[in-house]
């Protein structure tokens, strides 16, 4: 056994890198070794290097209760980075808490949760559906159709939007799910209900190895997605590349990162993803998410000196930290994170050219309390 001195600070990384959600969930795995290795490179926290322990779940949730079990019960885990889908975050919220670990999450969801064992890092609806209901209706028109895969996710984004557009005036032409791995046929029987309805833009929740399906039957059907896009909050650089970008191009993202983001800090980041993980491999909101929140982890490590998860989390939602998205800083009393809203229409190249983003911060409202839903989120406040 090694001296107290010698020690590491051994860490839990749970993520997918197969299955139906692999290709997001690689860009969160890899985010998360680039700042350990950077943290370790510069010396550590406290003089301890960081150890990952990392499991694939391979998006089964059976296996993300599993792993998370070992990873606290024995492997000597406290803190844990993981869990992408909400489906997969539910499934390992009560071993979490039964082991009083500390969940660091990642990724954009649909909010009205809240565990003192959890960090949520990622977008809340507020922070993303909201300017996207207006832009959709001021840059393409009232009728909005509406699809997603079928569980809680996709389910309650679209409830939210389907209020802010009727809200707004607007008028929801169709609203169809398919299961989270549906085959092909689906998604094209899914595109075709999208002809009939002729909508002016697609709000879409489909997500993982479905939504590639979805982008690929819309393009092979001919619609024109310069005047009728997909609008989405997931489908960023990772997955345009595995689609084709040629076959993306027009669609539209909300999101709080892009790698097109002008700021040292994001050159630096994209730089630095690249030389490790190849030229090729862009970054995204999910690689940055991911990457984010193991430098704040640090700095509350730092000043915790603990792995115990009411100290840590009391010393991480005291820090901020300047990321490549921009500075980063946790609402207390929800333990999410202002961030900063986007939205980007992607580019024949695969990158995306962001047409609005916020002029600062917004604050997390998870739990839709203080959003106004007929407010027009890209006047107030915002700047294109």
């Amino acid at each position: 056994m090694a001296k107290e001195d010698d020690a590491t600070w051994r860490v839990g990384v749970l993520f997918s890198r197969s299955g139906v959600s692999g290709v997001t969930e690689t860009e969160h795995f890899l985010g998360t070794a680039l700042a350990i290795e950077e943290i370790n490179t510069a010396g550590g926290v406290l003089g301890r290097q960081i150890e990952p322990i990392c499991y694939d779940p391979a998006a089964d949730n059976d296996a993300y209760r599993a792993l998370a079990r070992r990873l606290l019960a024995d492997d000597g885990v406290e803190v844990i980075f993981g869990c992408s889908l909400s489906a997969s975050r539910k499934s390992v919220l009560s071993t979490i808490e039964r082991h009083n670990g500390l969940l660091w999450y990642p990724s954009i969801y649909e909010g009205f949760e809240y565990s003192e064992n959890v960090i949520y890092t990622g977008a809340t609806l507020n922070q993303n559906v909201f300017a996207l209901a207006d832009f959709l209706l001021q840059e393409y028109g009232p009728r909005i159709f509406i699809v997603g895969s079928d569980y809680i996710y996709p389910r309650e984004s679209n409830r939210v939007m389907r209020d802010l557009i009727e809200a707004k005036g607007g008028t929801i032409v169709g609203e169809l799910y398919a299961p989270l791995d549906a085959d092909e046929d689906a998604h094209k029987a899914m595109v075709a209900e999208i002809l009939r309805a002729a909508p002016d833009a697609v709000f879409s929740t489909v997500v993982g190895r479905g939504a590639e399906r979805l982008y690929r039957a819309y393009a092979d059907a001919g619609i024109d997605r310069a005047r009728r896009p997909i609008a989405s909050l997931t489908m960023s650089e990772g997955q345009i590349q595995a689609i084709g970008a040629e076959r993306c191009s027009g669609h539209v993202l909300a999101a709080h990162y892009f790698e097109q983001l002008d700021s040292d800090e994001n050159r630096r980041f994209v730089q630095a993803f690249k030389a490790r993980f190849g030229e090729g491999r862009p970054t995204s909101m999910w690689s940055e998410t991911a990457y984010a929140q193991v430098h704040l982890f640090a700095k509350a490590l730092a000043e915790a000196g603990t792995l115990d998860a009411e100290r840590l989390s009391a010393a991480a939602l005291r820090q901020s930290f300047a990321a490549p998205e921009g500075d980063l800083a946790f609402d207390g009393e929800t333990r999410h994170i202002w961030l900063t809203p986007g939205i980007g229409v992607a580019r024949a190249d695969g990158q995306f050219d962001v047409v609005w983003r916020s002029r600062r911060p917004v604050r997390p409202d998870p739990y839709l309390a203080a959003s106004r839903f007929e407010s027009n989120w890209l006047e107030e406040g915002l700047a294109s």
